[in-house]
C-alpha cells in the first residue's frame, strides 16, 4: 500500500531537497534497541512501539519467524520524514518487545521502487535458491515502476523475488524478475504467499484494484492465476491493498476457517484507512464465504439516475475551455481495469503526466432545470485546489474532491434553490502535492439525487491508526501473530514527530470466535508484552459515581501503562475513562451500554492543528450488556483500546503536549469496577 499517483517528479524533487531532511543513520550500520541513545527519547517518541531510529516508515512488509527471530520489514525512506522512493527497511527480534534495527534490506533499482510484500522460509528448497540443509528465506515484494506510472504503461507493478541464505541478514534478487506481471492493470500489489498443505502448491493474495487475485505456483517463480474475490462485497471506498489469508482454528472448537483481511485506503470505519476481513474457506483455490457471514458484506448497489447527460467526455473535451497543462491527455481512454466506478470508456483526468501539472476545465454556461447534478469524482482531497466546482452568480455555490482515492465515487448537488439561474462547471487542478489530481466523469441532470452504494463491512479494528497489517509466517506455537501500521494516510505525511515518522501497533494475536452474530476475529496483545511490566498494583469493587482518579490508587507513574478493568454498569448507561494531563489535555474513553457504542474521543487530547482530519470522536459496535472487560495499552502517543477480549478495538495516535499522567473514571449513576489492574511499562530503549 502506498500513496498511488504521487508523481515521480514531485518525489524525486524530495530526494533533491535533503538538506531539510534530517541526518540520516548508516544504512549497514545496525541499531540495537538496548543502546540508548537520544534519538529515542525525542517528544512523541513511542517507548515500546516499534519506530525506525530516523526517517519515514509505513507497512509492514516480510514477517518471518526463523531460528528464534522475528523479522520485521517495513516501508522505508531512509532520507527524509515522508513518503518518498520505497525501501524495505528491516528489524529483529527474539521477544517480539526489543527490537534490533538492521541494516536496509532491498533498495529500489531500475525495476522500480519496493512496494509491500511478504517472506517465507521455502524449507523443501522448492526455489532452488537454497539447498536442502540451507533452505532460502524468500521475500515476495512489488517493484513499483515510476517511469512506466509517468507514461501511463503497462506492468506499472509487478511481483519480484528476493532471497537469503544468512538469516535473513542480507539478500539477493532473482534475477529472473519480475516473476508476474499485471499488464494494463496498475494496482496489482503487496503479494501474501504461504505454502498450502492440501493443494501442495505456494498460494499468493495479491490486491488486483478492486479484489484479490489468488494465484499458485510450485516453486515461487512461476505463477499461474486461480481466481478472484471480493469485487461485490465489503468496504470499496479505496482500493483493496495488503491481503493476508490465514487458516484458523475457532476457539473451543475444532472447526477451522479461513480469514482473509483485506486493508482499504481511503474508506476505514472512522475515515481514511482501515482493515477489514471475510470469514470463509479455501480449498486451493477460491475462497468461498461463509453463507452468514456473505450476507453482512453484501454490497446493495448504487443509484445513479441517467436522464439529461451534460457531458460524459466520449467525444473529448472541444465544448470546455482548458487553462494550464494538467488536463492536456484528457479525455483519458481508461484501460479496464482503471478507474473504478467510471462510465464509458473516457473521462477528464488532470494527472497528465504527474501530479506537479496544474490547470482548470470550465463548461459552457446552461440553465439549471433539474433539482440534481449527479457525478463520480475521484483524485485528491483539495477543496480549495483539486475540485469540481459549481459556478451561479460568479460565486462557487457548490463543490466536490475525492477523497485521495483512484476509485471513482458518487456525488450529488441539490442545485433545485437556483433553479432557472445560468451556471457553469470548472474542474479546477491548483495542487501538486501528493494526490495533487482530480477526475471526473458522467455529469448528468436529474430529477433524483444519485445514491452511493452501501458496502457494509466487519473491520478488524475500528480505530483511525491501524492499516495495512499482516501475519507473521512461520509460527511455530500456533499463534496468528499480528502487527499493523499505527498511522492514517490522511494525515500519515503531517504527524508532529520530527527525526522518524511513522510506528507499528504493539504486536497482538489475533484469534477466530464464533458468537450469535456469527464469525468474529479478535485482537489481543501478545503475552510478551507482560515482560516490559516493572511495576504491578490491583484493586476490586471500586464504586464509581461521578469522577475517581485510579492513578491515585497505584504507588507509580502511569505514562506507560497497561490497565485492564472489568466493569458493571449497575444502572448507568455510560461509562467513561478519561485519560488526562495537567495541562487540560485528554483522550476520552466511553462504553455506552444503552446503545452499543465504544468510542474514543481525541479532540482535546493535544496537538491537532497538523491535519483538519485528526480531531475526531471514534467509534466502534460492542455489545449492550452490563459487564465489560476493559483493556488499555498507552504509550506517550498512542492508545489501544480491547473491550470483550478484544472483540472491538480501537487504535488511536494522540500527541498531548505532555505524557498523559491521569485516569479518571466517571459514571452519571454508579457503576462498580469489580476488578482493576494497572501494570507499569518500561521503555524498550
Amino acid at each position: 500500500m502506498k500513496l498511488r499517483k504521487l508523481s515521480w517528479l514531485v518525489a524525486l524533487s524530495m530526494t533533491a531537497g535533503l538538506a531539510s531532511s534530517p541526518a540520516i543513520v548508516n544504512a549497514n550500520q545496525a541499531v540495537d534497541a538496548t543502546s540508548s541513545t537520544p534519538e529515542y527519547f525525542q517528544h512523541h517518541r513511542p517507548q515500546f512501539h516499534f519506530s525506525p531510529k530516523q526517517a519515514w516508515m509505513n507497512d509492514p512488509n516480510g514477517m518471518v519467524y526463523h531460528n528464534g527471530e522475528y523479522h520485521l520489514f517495513f516501508q522505508h525512506y531512509p532520507e527524509g520524514t515522508k513518503w518518498g522512493p520505497m525501501h524495505w527497511g528491516h528489524a529483529i527480534s527474539k521477544d517480539l518487545v526489543n527490537w534490533q534495527e538492521r541494516p536496509i534490506a532491498l533498495f529500489p533499482d531500475d525495476k522500480g521502487w519496493i512496494f509491500s510484500g511478504s517472506a517465507v522460509l521455502d524449507k523443501n528448497n522448492t526455489s532452488g535458491f537454497g539447498t536442502a540443509d540451507n533452505p532460502p528465506l524468500v521475500a515476495i515484494f512489488t517493484y513499483h515502476d515510476k517511469v512506466a506510472e509517468a507514461a501511463r504503461a503497462e506492468n506499472v507493478q509487478t511481483q519480484a523475488l528476493a532471497y537469503s541464505l544468512d538469516n535473513g541478514r542480507s539478500w539477493q534478487k532473482y534475477a529472473g524478475n519480475p516473476v508476474l506481471e499485471g499488464g494494463k492493470i496498475a494496482d496489482f500489489r503487496d503479494p501474501k504467499v504461504f505454502w498450502h498443505d492440501e493443494s501442495n502448491q505456494w498460494v499468493m493474495a495479491l490486491a488486483v484494484q478492486n479484489r484479490i487475485g489468488f494465484y499458485a505456483s510450485p516453486n515461487l517463480k512461476d505463477w499461474h492465476h486461480l481466481s478472484d474475490f471480493g469485487a461485490a462485497y465489503g468496504a470499496h471506498g479505496g482500493y483493496w491493498e495488503c491481503p493476508d489469508l490465514i487458516k484458523m482454528q475457532v476457539e473451543g472448537t475444532q472447526e477451522e476457517k479461513y480469514v482473509l483481511l483485506v486493508s482499504l485506503n481511503p474508506g476505514g470505519p472512522n475515515g481514511g484507512s482501515g482493515t477489514q476481513y471475510f470469514v470463509g474457506d479455501f480449498d486451493g483455490k477460491t475462497f468461498t464465504m461463509d453463507p452468514a457471514f456473505k450476507s453482512e458484506v453484501t454490497k446493495i448497489p448504487a443509484v445513479f439516475p441517467q436522464q439529461q447527460i451534460f457531458e460524459d467526455f466520449e467525444s473529448g473535451i472541444d465544448k470546455w475551455t482548458t487553462e494550464g497543462d494538467s488536463f492536456n491527455q484528457s479525455p483519458i481512454k481508461a484501460g479496464a481495469n482503471e478507474f473504478i466506478g467510471r462510465y464509458g470508456a473516457q473521462l477528464a483526468n488532470s494527472f497528465n503526466t504527474g501530479d506537479a501539472s496544474t490547470g482548470k476545465l470550465i463548461s459552457q454556461a446552461f440553465k439549471i432545470e433539474k433539482p440534481y447534478i449527479n457525478f463520480v469524482i475521484a483524485g485528491g482531497k483539495y477543496p480549495k485546489d483539486a475540485a469540481m466546482n459549481l459556478i451561479v452568480d460568479d460565486q462557487i455555490v457548490a463543490y466536490a474532491t475525492g477523497n485521495n482515492s483512484g476509485s471513482m465515487s458518487i456525488a450529488s448537488w441539490d442545485v433545485s434553490k437556483w433553479q432557472g439561474k445560468k451556471a457553469r462547471l470548472e474542474i479546477v487542478d491548483r495542487a501538486t502535492g501528493p494526490w495533487g489530481h482530480i477526475s471526473v466523469d458522467q455529469i448528468v441532470f436529474a430529477d433524483t439525487p444519485a445514491k452511493s452504494a452501501i458496502e457494509p463491512a466487519v473491520w478488524l479494528d475500528y480505530g483511525a491508526d491501524n492499516y495495512a497489517g499482516v501475519t507473521w509466517s512461520g509460527i511455530e506455537d500456533g499463534r496468528h501473530l499480528f502487527i499493523g501500521w499505527m498511522n492514517n494516510w490522511a494525515y500519515a505525511n503531517e504527524v508532529p514527530t520530527d527525526q522518524w515518522r511513522g510506528a507499528m501497533t504493539i504486536p497482538r494475536e489475533l484469534k477466530l470466535h464464533k458468537m450469535a452474530k456469527g464469525y468474529r476475529v479478535a485482537s489481543v496483545p501478545t503475552t510478551e508484552l507482560n515482560k516490559l511490566r516493572q511495576n504491578t498494583e490491583t484493586g476490586s469493587n471500586l464504586v464509581v459515581k461521578q469522577t475517581v482518579r485510579l492513578d491515585k490508587q497505584v504507588q507509580f507513574a502511569t505514562e506507560l501503562a497497561d490497565i485492564s478493568l472489568n466493569v458493571n454498569m449497575l444502572q448507568a448507561n455510560e461509562f467513561k475513562i478519561v485519560l488526562a494531563n495537567d495541562l487540560n489535555e485528554q483522550a476520552v474513553i466511553s462504553l455506552n451500554s444503552k446503545t452499543g457504542v465504544l468510542s474514543v474521543d481525541r479532540t482535546q487530547a493535544g496537538q491537532q492543528r497538523f491535519d483538519e482530519d485528526f480531531p475526531m470522536v471514534q467509534v466502534a459496535p460492542i455489545s449492550t450488556k452490563q459487564n465489560y472487560s476493559v483493556r488499555i495499552v498507552q504509550d506517550v502517543a498512542s492508545i489501544e483500546v480491547f473491550v470483550e477480549d478484544g472483540k472491538s478495538t480501537i487504535t488511536s495516535l494522540v500527541f498531548p503536549n505532555k505524557p498523559f499522567n491521569q485516569i479518571h473514571l466517571q459514571s452519571e449513576q454508579s457503576s462498580l469496577v469489580t476488578n482493576w489492574q494497572i501494570s507499569q511499562l518500561k521503555s524498550i530503549w
